[in-house]
């Protein structure tokens, strides 16, 4: 089963690296608004789950330089059971002024970056 699981996520990486979607252009004014803004978001993540490869290809179309975190190794893997509350993957790790918060569900990953960087 691991032997599987490893090549079809060699499958996923490959395809995701030959297929990757194009940007959206903005001005650079602009886009170092929506990095400014991206500095506060933080996803954990494996690179070949299929859920957050998803994820990642959204934010490449959103043009989101979105940092991620290998939720395999520490120290992410530690910070995200301890403050997220769960090992699960994708979660993006929100950073408010009046908290954290974490947000687990690719889709709800998705519709959240969505609605604030589409806009």
């Amino acid at each position: 089963m691991k032997v599987i699981r490893w090549i079809l996520g060699r499958i996923i990486l490959v395809l995701n690296f030959i297929f990757s979607p194009r940007g959206v252009k903005r001005s650079s004014e602009q886009q170092d608004e929506v990095n400014k803004a991206v500095a506060q978001l933080k996803l954990y993540q494996f690179d070949a789950c299929p859920f957050c490869v998803k994820v990642r290809r959204e934010a490449k179309r959103l043009s989101l330089p979105l940092e991620t975190r290998d939720a395999k190794v520490s120290p992410w893997e530690q910070e995200l059971i301890e403050q997220g509350g769960k090992r699960k993957v994708p979660c993006l790790r929100i950073e408010k002024e009046d908290g954290v918060e974490w947000m687990y569900e690719s889709s709800d990953i998705i519709a959240y970056l969505h609605k604030r960087f589409n806009g």
